[in-house]
């Protein structure tokens, strides 16, 4: 699937070049073409270097709480519930724990404690993997869950507003968690119905009756506050959350007597192993994006959604905040330039500015994602992950749009 999508990028790149360089005596697409193809690859250092200092902090702490038996009591915990996602995975396996970490960073949107987190869980199910090059069923669903946004608290969504001046920055908050709850759950029910998964087990439908109280709650709670209290809230559990981990993995080495130093620079030390390998799967995805997008390619498919919107005699408010759902699923911060682009020519409170943050915040970087959580252990093959993955972005779009109306229309 990989490589024929990979190849499929620079056709029609390719194609799209010729066009413009033909009927529209554009001379200098190829030349923007050939430009981006340097300019990803030195973007893919530039994220490399990031990941780098990220994992290696990331890592060293996860090794004092593996060391200090945390990881093992969170797979206890979960055992029941990850047994029916994924059969595949032994009871007890150090992958559960490391993957409810995961899903708890994403869900507060720590997204430099997540990466790191996810990279180590997805090296833990290759170790159950009978076949080195193709995914296995608990890492395409592992992948496809964190490929669908599984943000609770979008700080960063509310610190680009506020930038733009947005008199409330929040005010994207509950159609960003409706979205996004949407786009999770049509990437579980996907990877479910490829390898029949049993969702209406009854430890299943107990933890998500849970789940659905707990969110439920939370927009219960948020709503009844003002916005600042809301930013202020939001930005104190994120912090607090991310250095209360931190205490707690220290602390609880410190109980069973880990000698915590030497044991995060052993941790350290495999976080520079991973790093080093992801640079090519790294520079082929982002240079493929690249010339994609240099090509005029995205540009083209925007105006065809334009004119079949109005062919139909719709609304057509929506398109311009397609931009941004569009190159989401490519590169996050080609979509966070979008972003920023349509809250800066529209307005920060216009429509297609607070659809555009909503998609911003309720989908995610697939083909990122892919490229380093299956590049990181040498994965070619990802079977059904990319379709999974792709049909929870769908639907965080189409719930943006339908969110959007409802609370701005």
């Amino acid at each position: 699937m990989l490589n024929t999508l990979w190849l499929a990028f620079f056709v029609i790149a390719s194609l799209s070049g010729l066009y413009q360089w033909v009927a529209l005596h554009d001379t200098e697409v190829f030349s923007r073409m050939v430009l981006s193809l340097f300019s990803m690859a030195e973007l893919s250092v530039q994220l490399m270097i990031l990941l780098f200092g990220t994992l290696t902090l990331w890592l060293g702490f996860l090794r004092i709480a593996e060391a200090a038996g945390l990881i093992e009591q969170l797979g206890r915990l979960l055992t029941p519930l990850f047994r029916r996602l994924m059969p595949g995975v032994p009871a007890g396996h150090p992958a559960l724990g490391l993957i409810t970490l995961n899903f708890a960073a994403n869900g507060l949107g720590l997204d430099n404690a997540a990466t790191p987190i996810g990279l180590r869980a997805m090296r833990e199910l290759q170790t159950l993997n009978p076949d080195p090059k193709s995914a296995t069923n608990a890492q395409i669903l592992f992948l496809v869950l964190n490929a669908s946004s599984l943000t609770l608290l979008p700080i960063t969504i509310f610190m680009y507003r506020a930038q733009q001046g947005a008199p409330d920055p929040t005010m994207v908050f509950l159609p960003i968690l409706l979205a996004t709850t949407a786009s999770s759950l049509a990437g579980l029910l996907a990877v479910a119905f490829m390898q029949k998964i049993k969702l209406y087990d009854p430890v299943v439908l107990a933890w998500g009756g849970a789940l659905a109280l707990g969110v439920g709650s939370l927009m219960a709670l948020l709503a009844s506050l003002s916005s600042t209290a809301i930013s202020a809230t939001s930005s104190l559990m994120g912090n607090l959350t991310l250095f209360g981990i931190i205490m707690t993995f220290l602390l609880a080495g410190a109980r069973k007597k880990v000698k915590v130093y030497e044991c995060f620079i052993e941790g350290a030390k495999e976080g520079f192993d991973i790093s080093k390998n992801l640079l090519p799967y790294l520079v082929a995805m982002l240079c493929a994006v690249g010339v994609l997008r240099a090509s005029g390619a995205l540009d083209a498919l925007l105006d065809s959604i334009r004119w079949a919107v109005h062919a139909f005699g719709m609304d057509s408010r929506f398109v311009d905040a397609l931009p941004t759902a569009i190159v989401k699923p490519f590169s996050g911060s080609a979509a966070r330039g979008m972003l920023i682009e349509t809250m800066q020519h529209f307005g920060v409170d216009s429509f297609p500015a607070l659809l555009a943050a909503t998609v911003q915040g309720s989908t995610e970087t697939t083909f990122y994602v892919l490229a380093v959580y299956f590049g990181a252990v040498g994965i070619q093959r990802a079977r059904h992950a990319v379709g999974c993955a792709l049909i929870a972005d769908l639907a965080g779009v189409l719930a943006s749009i339908a969110v959007c109306y409802w609370f701005f229309g």
